[in-house]
């Protein structure tokens, strides 16, 4: 099983790497900030699969503390998208 684990990870670490090119030569801020939520939930994904594998708990901690944090981060990226989009008077479609 272990063998299995490991290979999922390589298998992940590999999906990571196209993740951090799709960053370096994204067209906009969402494609950006889509690419940074995969790179999240894959080491977020190769912690808890490492923690498994070698039987240290500290690391599923340290994964899903990752988890919480990126929550956060996707929030404040909607906040501030809203935020944009309402400066420009876009947003506004209440009659007045």
């Amino acid at each position: 099983m272990t063998e299995f684990l490991t290979a999922a990870v390589g298998f992940i670490l590999a999906m990571l790497a196209l993740g951090l090119v799709s960053i370096l030569r994204g067209p906009g801020d969402a494609d950006r900030m889509m690419a940074a939520q995969l790179i999240g939930t894959a080491g977020i994904s190769v912690l808890l699969l490492l923690g498994t594998v070698t039987g240290v708990p500290a690391a599923i901690d340290v994964a899903l503390t990752l988890a919480l944090l990126a929550t956060f981060a996707s929030i404040a990226f909607v906040k501030k998208g809203l935020s944009r989009f309402d400066a420009d008077g876009a947003g506004s479609t209440e009659d007045k």
